[in-house]
């Protein structure tokens, strides 16, 4: 028997591993395709299509009109489309970003459930499930390593479900009558983090921790744990998570909180988006909102290396003194041609105040023209929090801090920060991320710190994202963030670190940009010699899950630490079969690397990967994009 055969028959047959369980039903060796014979028959996929309330569509390529006319109108309509991460999101193959070298590209699900309710949700995972279907699940598409996105599955889309309510006092099911109300959000699995900060703090005037990247999806986000602008003083947005409404692989849908689930509850604070089952519903905790938030901006060059060195330092040692607390976060940039890039926020400092703190720093670097020069103005100030997020206010002042969703009908609050705009489809040529530990702010290790990001500038930039590292928080907040299942280092850490870059969209090929490859490997050679040499600090530092390398080797360690072996345990409970896999994601490596064929001591699939896994991994791979780099990223 032709083994493609056998494997088809075992997918199907009584030859299933294990006895299976309540919660995730038998383990199958493979799951079905389309083109495989145990595939659902049109009836049963019209039967799903009734159960999910006529919900059910088949996604076209998300470059279909380019694909039949490359030069036509509809092509350049929709080229100017994806230039919007509103509309990439309201598409069911979009992504956004449209790929990673040597990793994955966009692909549209045979399938895909717009699903509306979590009863819609549960049929859907009911039907992955009875059928060994690939399942993969979409809200935002922020996914850099591209776990919301798989061909020859059928997909979850929760984009639809973008429903968010405000509480004045909320307290989760179960918990017990002593327990204190407080003031929370409620928000569908669809919703962004625009949505929430549009009801929460425009309008209701309060402030929910969330991404600083608008279009980000809330479910994705809580799920790999959540840093934004202000981690420094709120944590993550996993932390402040209170309940979830979430379907398991057997197509229960379970209310996760403190009090009910509290297990999965845990898993879900920064477990990993897509492998212990689809959130359609979070409630979070909001607080008072600052009465400012603000800013500090600017860019310094060193006019030698030896000066370089000295601003570096020198900015250290003014970090660790007057920034290194609550009240300062996101990022400088340490630049191979000498620039010092200045981008930071803060919350509840005045623009005198913050003109203060900065005052010290500035005066170093104008004593000393010869070595330094200001290339940037450096801009400092607040303004009141209530109108940071308000899109309508900018759009009628003219600012162009925002972009907006101009499309006929769309919501005049849907808005994103102009500098994020360069992630708007790019196409990754590598990226990575290490949590530097606070030790090294002190005064003996700054030099080495210093010394290690200049040589490490010089293959590549350095991005110090100093918000995603909760050392210098208030201990509550650090506390709520290690009742999470986040790696411990972030714990412990003043800054993540960020070497990442990226090219023009891969579909800009169709408009006569040619990938340069030979551009894109040297880049991703240049980011992976950058961070080598910030390791030689931090050897055993993790990584943040949704902003990582997608070839990490050490992922168990790096994304979760000593949390990986209960987030297991957790993923053995919900989904002992393995219905829900994300690359790298927990439990993944049972799977090859498509998620279609059980690997290891569970089953023998003969030696090596068979040639179906092979062929269908090089399906999903795409190399190339044109050459423009980018060094700021992130959610």
């Amino acid at each position: 028997m032709h083994r493609r055969t056998l494997l088809h028959l075992v997918s199907v047959a009584p030859l299933l591993l294990g006895a299976g369980s309540a919660l995730g039903g038998p383990r199958p060796a493979v799951r079905v395709r389309p083109s495989d014979a145990a595939w659902p028959s049109a009836d049963e996929w019209a039967k799903l299509k009734a159960r999910v309330g006529g919900n059910l569509i088949k996604p076209a390529p998300l470059l279909e009109a380019c694909e039949a006319e490359p030069k036509g109108g509809d092509c350049r309509t929709l080229l100017k489309s994806l230039q919007n991460p509103y509309f990439i999101g309201d598409q069911p193959s979009g992504t956004q970003v449209s790929g990673y070298l040597e990793a994955w590209a966009p692909a549209p699900s045979a399938y895909a459930v717009a699903a509306r309710s979590a009863a819609e949700v549960a049929a859907a995972v009911d039907f992955a499930r009875r059928h060994s279907l690939r399942l993969v699940v979409k809200g935002g598409g922020h996914s850099y390593l591209g776990t919301s996105n798989a061909p020859d599955s059928l997909l979850i889309w929760t984009r639809p479900m973008r429903d968010v309510a405000v509480h004045d006092a909320f307290t989760p099911k179960g918990a017990p009558t002593s327990e204190t109300p407080v003031p929370a959000v409620s928000a569908g699995a669809g919703t962004v983090w625009m949505d929430l900060y549009d009801a929460v703090t425009t309008k209701a005037g309060r402030y929910v921790q969330g991404g600083g990247c608008t279009t980000v999806g809330v479910a994705g986000h809580i799920q790999s744990g959540g840093f934004g602008s202000f981690s420094k003083r709120f944590g993550t947005s996993s932390a402040h998570l209170l309940e979830a409404e979430v379907v398991t692989a057997d197509g229960a849908i379970r209310i996760a909180n403190a009090h009910r689930n509290a297990d999965l509850f845990w898993a879900l604070k920064g477990g990993g988006g897509g492998s212990l089952g689809v959130i359609t519903r979070v409630t979070l905790r909001t607080h008072d909102l600052p009465a400012t938030f603000g800013w500090a901006s600017g860019r310094i060059k060193a006019s030698s290396d030896a000066a370089y060195l000295r601003l570096v330092s020198r900015f250290l040692e003014f970090y660790s003194n007057s920034l290194f607390n609550a009240h300062w976060g996101e990022q400088v940039s340490i630049r191979p041609e000498n620039v010092l890039g200045i981008s930071m926020v803060s919350q509840g400092l005045g623009g005198e105040e913050s003109v203060a703190i900065w005052r010290g720093f500035i005066d170093w670097v104008r004593a000393s023209p010869d070595d330094f020069s200001i290339v940037e103005k450096m801009e400092i100030g607040a303004a009141p929090a209530r109108g940071w997020w308000d899109a309508v206010a900018r759009r009628k002042r003219g600012s162009d801090s925002m972009r907006y969703d101009t499309r006929p009908g769309s919501p005049d609050t849907q808005a994103w920060w102009s500098g994020d705009q360069g992630q708007v489809g790019a196409f990754m040529h590598a990226y990575d991320s290490i949590w530097l530990p606070a030790a090294l702010l002190a005064p003996a290790a700054r030099d080495r710190l210093a010394e290690t990001l200049v040589a490490a500038s010089r293959h590549f930039p350095v991005d110090l994202h100093l918000n995603k590292g909760l050392a210098g928080a208030p201990p509550d907040v650090i506390a709520a963030a290690r009742d999470t299942a986040m790696s411990p280092d972030s714990l412990t850490a003043f800054a993540l670190a960020i070497i990442a870059t990226g090219g023009l969209p891969a579909y800009m090929d169709l408009v006569g940009l040619k990938p340069d490859l030979a551009f894109a490997h040297r880049s991703a050679e240049r980011v992976a010699a950058s961070a080598r040499a910030v390791r030689q600090i931090a050897p055993t530092a993790g990584s943040y899950l949704s902003e990582s390398s997608y070839f990490n080797a050490d992922w168990k360690h790096a994304y979760w630490g000593e949390n990986h072996p209960r987030l297991s345990g957790v993923k053995a409970r919900y989904d002992p079969a393995g219905l829900f896999f994300v690359h790298h994601g927990v439990g993944s490596e049972a799977w090859s690397a498509d998620g279609f064929e059980r690997v290891g001591s569970d089953v023998d699939l003969g030696p090596g990967s068979s040639p179906r896994s092979k062929v269908r991994s090089a399906d999903n791979r795409r190399a190339g994009a044109p050459g423009r780099e980018s060094a700021t990223w992130g959610d």
